[in-house]
């Protein structure tokens, strides 16, 4: 059995900027170098560790960790629309191996997913459908907050059942760094009574978006934002963009030093960060299950703050 492991950031923006970043082609040569290995890797099995923006999973039932047995995904802007080739039967595998191993992950026989996953799915593996692919869905998004500890035993248990197995398999992660999209998604309560109802009842709510609403809404809000941007009139410093809490990050994961995590507060990281730096809940799973699969340290491949993506991106790899 053999791991290799990538996390990559995504972001709407990266589809609709009003600007490219001044180490555009640097970003895109970084991401190229790594879908190209991935590729070459040619996985057996795939698990994908992501996140939501409010198009699968809802606050009237907000699962910490959830496995997609089945899972399609919505055409958000940024993201690729279709079915993902999920193998229901190695996922099942993988929710009885952790709840056999004090890990309890929701089920879902037909999970939505977003650009969240999807953008990372499609680019690094050729397509949605390219390999088998696992999603396994982590809140990153609403409050009560997930520990971080719990992500990493998460991680090391799905790594535990993957060191069981022949073949290759490869964790992936999608999201981070350091970013706060609460344009997009705001606050419970925060944002538009309508949008309000959309993120806690996913459309059941009478005065709720619908979901070709909210798509649409977002779609012309990004295109806005990305022109606001380029204005000035959203900063790096408006989207929490952090280059020292990104590097601190970075140290501790590319170390290996996975357990240091465990002891970090994610309020004061959404603080330092914004609300994206909780999508690293995918990186620590998908690093957590590559070690324990017997995989080596992460390497960083790239950084860089790119105000006109909305996001600091940021790209890993293990072999």
């Amino acid at each position: 059995m053999t791991t290799s492991l990538v996390c990559a950031s995504h972001s709407p923006l990266l589809y609709c900027y009003a600007k490219p970043p001044e180490d555009w082609e640097a970003l895109v040569a970084a991401y190229k170098a790594r879908e190209t290995a991935v590729q070459e890797f040619d996985a057996d099995l795939v698990v994908a560790f992501g996140a939501d923006h409010f198009n699968g999973f809802f606050l009237k039932l907000m699962p910490a960790f959830c496995v997609g047995l089945k899972a399609t995904a919505v055409g958000d802007i940024g993201g690729f629309e279709g079915a993902l080739n999920v193998p229901s039967g190695t996922a099942t595998d993988i929710v009885n191996f952790m709840r056999q191993n004090d890990i309890d992950p929701a089920v879902s026989t037909d999970m939505t997913i977003d650009h969240a996953f999807s953008q990372t799915i499609n680019n690094m593996l050729g397509g949605l459908a390219a390999k088998p692919v696992v999603p396994i869905f982590i809140n990153a998004i609403a409050e009560p907050f997930v520990p971080f500890r719990r992500t990493r035993l998460m991680g090391e248990a799905v790594g535990r059942y993957a060191a069981g197995l022949g073949g290759r398999v490869l964790f992936l992660a999608s999201g981070g760094m350091s970013h706060n999209p609460r344009r997009y998604y705001p606050e419970l309560g925060d944002g538009p009574p309508e949008v309000t109802a959309w993120q806690l009842s996913g459309g059941d709510d009478p005065q709720s978006l619908s979901p070709d609403q909210w798509i649409e809404l977002l779609e012309v809000m990004h295109h806005e934002g990305a022109e606001m941007i380029v204005r000035g009139e959203r900063t790096a410093a408006d989207m929490k963009l952090n280059a020292e809490a990104d590097e601190r990050f970075l140290e501790v994961l590319c170390s290996n030093r996975l357990e240091e995590f465990d002891t970090w507060d994610p309020h004061a990281l959404v603080k330092e960060a914004g609300i994206g730096s909780m999508e690293l809940h995918t990186w620590i799973a998908a690093a957590a299950a590559h070690r324990a699969a017997g995989g080596s340290a992460p390497v960083s491949d790239f950084y860089s703050v790119a105000p006109e993506l909305g996001i600091a991106a940021g790209i890993v790899h293990g072999d």
